[in-house]
């Protein structure tokens, strides 16, 4: 499959992601699937936007750009609509490079608020994080320390599970789109204008 093309169905995988990352973090900010009266009572990891900034904008802006990439007309160089393939391809490399670290950002505010578990009413009526190096994954019984939201540690568990997936997927489709772009850069088969001097073209 040539590099252009690989590009496009790169980005249009991408999009479909961004809008899970998207819908994901906007659900975390009604725990239980409900609307808090008090947004401190959210967990902290909610407001670093990790699928809205992250995997969302951040994948959004590559996504697009892979979507847009065309493949050189050998023919049509020097001074054309398509000799700039190279730059093009060496672009989307740098907004890969974007895109990954941007679904980074989101596995990592994922990956710890998962660790860190939900904030909650606690036994002691104080608002606060009752779980500890992730000891409620492993003991469902320890569920029962967090009285309020109702189902709060599913919702957020559920939620920043499939957001830690959509960046690794996201990581993992950048990550090949740098390798596409290099072979682009580096291996496009367009001999510009040596190619257009055989062409009659100057």
């Amino acid at each position: 499959m040539c590099t252009g093309n690989c590009a496009k169905c790169l980005g249009g995988a991408l999009i479909p992601l961004t809008v899970f990352g998207f819908l994901a973090n906007i659900l975390l900010f009604f725990p239980g699937g409900k609307v808090i009266d008090n947004n401190e009572h959210l967990s902290e990891e909610v407001w670093f936007f990790g699928g809205i900034l992250g995997s969302g904008v951040l994948v959004l802006l590559p996504a697009n750009l892979f979507l847009g990439l065309r493949e050189s007309d050998c023919c049509r160089c020097c001074g054309s609509e398509r000799c700039g393939n190279r730059f093009a391809m060496f672009a989307s490399i740098l907004f890969a490079v974007i895109g990954f670290l941007g679904a980074g950002y989101s596995f990592i505010t994922s990956a710890f608020s998962i660790k860190k578990g939900p904030k909650c009413l606690m036994d002691n009526n104080e608002w606060g994080y009752p779980f500890h190096n992730g000891d409620y994954l492993s003991d469902k019984d320890l569920w029962s320390k967090c009285r309020e939201p109702e189902h709060v540690i599913s919702w957020n568990l559920t939620l920043f599970s499939i957001l830690l997936i959509v960046a690794v997927m996201q990581m993992l489709l950048c990550a090949i789109q740098v390798v596409n772009g290099l072979l682009g850069t580096v291996c496009v088969d367009c001999q510009c204008c040596g190619c257009c001097r055989g062409y009659g073209r100057v």
